[in-house]
């Protein structure tokens, strides 16, 4: 044949942002966005998004330009996902739940030009840019009116720049800024955790159109569902279904607050057939009390990601009528990488038995090339024997550029041989599925062991007084470390008369005996970081500060 290459009608750039010119044309009188007693359509979306983005190239706002993004998950947030790449620029959406000196330096780091922000984080965003250094140029600020929301707080000054009134000065007949090439970068998130020394993880248009596309497949989401908003969009742009949604036409409702009667008000007010959410989201919705839960309209299906869910966990939320999909993905992924892909045959085992297979991460999705488990000696693959623990490798077209001026990071994890190396362990099974164990520092070596904090804490889970689970490393004069448990428990007399004897008894019949706790710390609650995951390094030290394993157990 004769060798044939690309040709100026197949070389265009791959860009998510077109999908919403398509639901414009497919889905255009179709509700797009509600919030509140708003809804607006596809089209109005559409015209909205160039809108902004007219708006911001008419304030200077050009190519590469980073616009940061302090907002809820209210309708300007959506539209600031095609809006501000519409205009060139780099979308950055900053975690609401960080502190001022984060956010501070985040917007140093990022260079940021302009900020939207919500009335409820004015203070954090004043107290972010007073703590700029002296000759740093402050980003513009655009204040997002919320009218749901007008009676908390004061006017808005007559001075002051709105998104409403940023729009109006907006051409919905724009000519919306494509990029050069697909490799042009189109988004910044910055991982969870950050410090002074941040990691900012740059995302091109060409890595988010295919997770984009990847994650509807791999979900299997019909045309026109309804989505409902419990994932923050500032968390990896909400796993790339903001875009993903366009894609379908599907109407997204937004949720300014996410709580137990607020998501089942949302589900049966709406009829929600979709959303996401952390595993305490799952658990939210399962312990929710009965006077704050409403019938479910259908099946609602919930992809939740994040970190392993219990499988006692999944058992809970699915005996209400949720359909529970599991997958794994990392800020620098874009959105889901793996997903325990189900299997009809396993749908005739018991519930225990479905549940324990639920909560394993499982296999590639489509759109990936590449997932395996390496020894971190060696670089081999380990066996599929569920057992022999690595570290989780990746490559596919939808991996990071790398993070944002830091180049020595980026090699760490980017190596030379082609692999993204996430710093997650895990095992493979024999049919080809992986599973979670840990992040490496969370592994527990005890008298020569490897013992995975996950696997303790999925028993934790089980037991019925038991709230939250986290486990840690505790020195141990004899055997190196021993695992620490930090528990809280649930509300009840009966969950409060729990001892530190009865976990360990609940663990040691369900588990090795080096794997059993030798310390039970009960804590009314665990220190969680702003994306809600367990701050495990303030375990750590709090297990290290004990000092040496001894029998018995604290409350604090």
């Amino acid at each position: 044949m004769e060798k044939l290459g690309a040709n100026p009608a197949n070389s265009c750039p791959l860009t998510p942002l077109g999908f919403l010119e398509r639901a414009a044309t497919v889905f255009g009188d179709c509700p797009s966005v509600v919030y509140g007693g708003a809804v607006f359509t596809w089209s109005q979306t559409h015209r909205r998004c160039l809108r902004l983005a007219s708006a911001l190239v008419s304030l200077g706002i050009s190519r590469r330009d980073v616009v940061s993004v302090l907002l809820p998950n209210v309708p300007a947030m959506y539209e600031a996902h095609f809006g501000v790449p519409m205009s060139g620029a780099v979308l950055n959406t900053i975690n609401t739940r960080l502190d001022a000196r984060t956010v501070s330096v985040l917007l140093r780091h990022s260079g940021s030009r302009l900020v939207f922000v919500d009335p409820a984080l004015v203070p954090l965003l004043d107290g972010a840019l007073r703590l700029l250094p002296p000759g740093h140029t402050a980003p513009r600020v655009v204040l997002v009116e919320d009218p749901s929301e007008k009676d908390r707080f004061p006017p808005t000054p007559a001075a002051a720049l709105t998104y409403e009134r940023l729009l109006a000065m907006g051409d919905e007949e724009f000519l919306w800024v494509r990029p050069t090439s697909e490799w042009d970068p189109m988004v910044l998130n910055y991982t969870s955790g950050t410090t002074s020394a941040p990691k900012g993880v740059v995302h091109c248009h060409h890595g988010i159109f295919l997770v984009t596309l990847d994650s509807l497949v791999d979900w299997a989401v019909p045309p026109r569902p309804t989505y409902l908003w419990t994932l923050p969009m500032f968390h990896a742009n909400g796993w790339s279904f903001p875009w993903g949604m366009a894609v379908v036409g599907g109407t997204n409702v937004c949720l300014r607050r996410v709580d137990a009667a607020s998501v089942y008000a949302a589900i049966a007010g709406h009829g929600v057939t979709h959303l996401c959410g952390a595993p305490v989201v799952l658990g939210m919705l399962a312990d929710a009390p009965e006077d704050a839960r409403r019938p479910l309209p259908g099946k609602v299906r919930i992809l939740t990601a994040g970190a392993p869910p219990p499988a006692a966990v999944l058992h809970r939320v699915e005996a209400i009528g949720f359909d529970v999909g599991h997958g794994y993905g990392l800020t620098e992924t874009g959105g889901h990488v793996v997903s325990c892909a189900w299997k009809g045959e396993w749908d005739r085992l018991p519930a225990s038995g479905r549940a324990r297979l639920k909560a394993r991460q499982g296999v590639r999705t489509p759109g990936m090339t590449e997932v395996d488990i390496v020894d971190g000696d060696t670089g081999r693959s380990v066996p599929r024997d569920g057992a022999t623990m690595g570290e989780i490798v990746l490559r596919g077209g939808c991996i990071m550029l790398g993070y944002l001026n830091d180049g020595e990071a980026t090699k760490a994890a980017v190596r030379e041989d082609g692999w993204f190396y996430t710093g997650d362990v895990g095992v493979m099974h024999p049919d080809g599925y992986l599973e979670i164990r840990d992040r490496s520092k969370d592994v527990i070596i005890s008298g020569g062991e490897n013992i995975s904090s996950v696997e303790v804490e999925s028993v934790l889970y089980g037991h019925p007084a038991v709230n939250e689970a986290a486990v840690v490393a505790r020195p141990d004069e004899f055997w190196g470390e021993t695992p620490c448990a930090f528990v809280s428990l649930k509300d009840g007399a009966a969950a409060r008369a729990v001892t530190a004897a009865d976990v360990m008894a609940w663990c040691r019949e369900r588990m090795a005996g080096y794997m059993v706790p030798k310390t039970v710390v009960f804590r009314a609650e665990l220190p969680k970081t702003s994306t809600g995951k367990v701050r495990k390094y303030v375990l750590r030290n709090l297990a290290k500060e004990m000092g040496p394993t001894r029998r018995g157990s604290s409350r604090l």
